[in-house]
């Protein structure tokens, strides 16, 4: 039941940062991994031709979807494939959407999750203004899966500020939740940790949150500290900057044991979003 997270600082090539990623997941299967998370835009950070890229993918034209299933495939790991701009499915013209894909351990697409909350925000870092609506459209529907380390939930980034979200995973069934994420230095100082461990200990799920930590085009800054934290809220695994594949145990049997002697999901008298076919309402 070994979960992994990979942190990364990745710049605009392609291929250098699917190269880049490749190496982190050798490393964590060579460590037990079954699941692995890659961060938000691990592939293509920092890019001004998103939706060029996303059209090329969905044509299968692209090098991003190839080089997920054949790595998942030969690592035998199930990926979240962190961020990668994609059209949603079957529309390949307009916005694409902010996409992490969950692969399985024979290279074969088991889910899709596209980014619900994007990041239209004033920050006081450097950059300031960041508007991912103008090159992103947002998803529409919570995604849980089944995978061989339990029932994973499927967030990105700035949904964590979105507790419903989290109830709503939970509520279906959750054990693990991802949230591949490239918060800014400000903001991630400020709130990360937090954050995390909120969701962790609100939905009494683990959190595999796999942030980029470095310097990337442009000048952003973003804060890492990519971290892998239990049901309890303890951060078991984390990584302040650079690049680096941490892991750690999934304990069934103590998840199940806090959930039955704390059963929040029992208790709870506020309705979570309601959902018709896994979509918002």
């Amino acid at each position: 039941m070994t979960l992994a997270v990979i942190q990364m600082a990745s710049q605009a090539d392609i291929a250098t940062n699917l190269a880049t990623a490749t190496r982190l997941l050798e490393q964590a299967a060579v460590a037990g991994a079954k699941l692995a998370v890659l961060p938000e835009n691990f592939a293509a950070m920092g890019r001004s031709d998103l939706a060029r890229v996303g059209r090329d993918e969905a044509e299968g034209v692209g090098p991003i979807l190839p080089w997920l299933a054949r790595t998942a495939s030969e690592l035998g790991l199930w990926l979240v494939g962190g961020t990668l701009p994609l059209p949603p499915d079957g529309q390949p013209q307009g916005k694409v959407c902010a996409c992490s894909l969950l692969i399985d351990d024979k290279g074969q697409r088991v889910a899709r999750y596209d980014k619900l909350h994007l990041f239209d925000a004033e920050v006081s870092d450097a950059q300031g203004r960041y508007r991912e609506s103008d090159s992103y459209a947002a998803g529409d529907r919570i995604v849980v899966a089944d995978t061989p380390v339990g029932r994973l939930g499927m967030t990105v980034c700035y949904d964590l500020r979105f507790p419903d979200l989290y109830t709503a995973l939970r509520l279906a069934g959750a054990e693990l939740i991802s949230a591949p994420s490239a918060f800014t230095r400000v903001t991630g100082r400020a709130h990360w940790e937090i954050l995390i461990r909120a969701r962790a200990i609100e939905t009494q799920c683990y959190m595999l949150a796999a942030a980029q930590g470095g310097e990337h085009p442009g000048g952003r800054l973003t804060h890492g500290h990519s971290a892998i934290v239990d049901f309890w809220g303890q951060v078991v695994a984390e990584r302040d900057e650079g690049e680096v594949a941490l892991s750690a145990e999934r304990d069934v049997a103590a998840q199940q044991a806090a959930r039955e002697r704390m059963p929040l999901s029992r208790h709870r008298r506020f309705s979570a979003p309601r959902m018709a076919s896994g979509t918002l309402e």
